[in-house]
């Protein structure tokens, strides 16, 4: 059985959220970490977490919503952390794919995310588009760990963001044709390396066009299984080792 280390699984994109939760449980994924990115998804999250058994969740602003937040909203993180499901810090980072001219702003709230981090010492989930260096520079100066999700850069910053501590999460685009992500990959210990969704986001092939769920992760688990040549089997058991060790989930699934 899988996790799906990275999903946004929210009644906007989910209609029947059970529905999704049992199909996944079909396709032989049994445990979700849930990701907020604002006060609104976050308080969603929270309420999903305390229904499903199976569901865990991470909350946090994330850099597209800087200009949104307010200081009251990282108060709510800060007093929800005590929550034996809350597991993680997430999703916040930086992104400048679209402009920089918020950038500021964006690593404000980046470095008061990661001192909340640090100091109830919870992981965090990453998200870095188009930031790399800012990205690398402000976590050296946290000691912090977590998930880099949906990485997409190249070996040498997968191996400084190893060697940090972080995980590297693995989704559909390595299984977008040309996709240069899985000579990196081919690189990378299993040991390193967490499956992720992104779901309704970066479907896989051969459902490419459609929304994504977690149920997915068999595909993206095919795809890494092929390209390292392991079992499933295997390969279950050693990215739930990771998540297990990096994660205080108080639920073995």
């Amino acid at each position: 059985m899988f996790t799906d280390s990275h999903c946004h699984i929210y009644s906007e994109y989910y209609p029947n959220i059970e529905e999704a939760i049992n199909n996944a449980v079909s396709n032989k994924v049994n445990r979700f970490l849930n990701n907020g990115c604002d006060r609104k998804t976050c308080e969603e999250v929270l309420k999903l977490i305390d229904i499903y058994p199976n569901m865990y969740g991470a909350i946090g602003i994330h850099p597209e919503n800087v200009n949104d937040y307010k200081i009251d909203d990282l108060k709510f993180i800060e007093d929800n952390l005590n929550n034996k499901k809350v597991v993680a810090i997430g999703e916040i980072g930086l992104d400048y794919h679209y402009t920089k001219e918020d950038k500021d702003k964006q690593i404000s709230l980046f470095e008061k995310e990661l001192s909340l981090a640090e100091k109830y010492n919870i992981p965090v989930i990453i998200h870095s588009r188009d930031a790399t260096l800012d990205t690398l520079n402000i976590l050296k100066k946290y000691k912090v760990k977590g998930i880099i999700h949906s990485f997409s850069g190249s070996l040498e910053t997968a191996l400084e963001y190893i060697k940090m501590g972080y995980l590297l999460g693995v989704n559909g685009v390595i299984t977008f044709k040309n996709a240069k992500i899985k000579d990196v990959f081919a690189k990378i210990s299993l040991e390193s390396i967490v499956l992720e969704t992104d779901s309704p986001y970066l479907t896989p092939e051969p459902f490419r066009g459609h929304s994504n769920e977690p149920a997915h992760i068999i595909e993206i688990a095919k795809f890494i299984s092929d390209l390292k040549g392991v079992s499933l089997e295997s390969l279950a058991k050693i990215t739930n080792n990771n998540l297990n060790k990096m994660f205080n989930f108080n639920v073995d699934n």
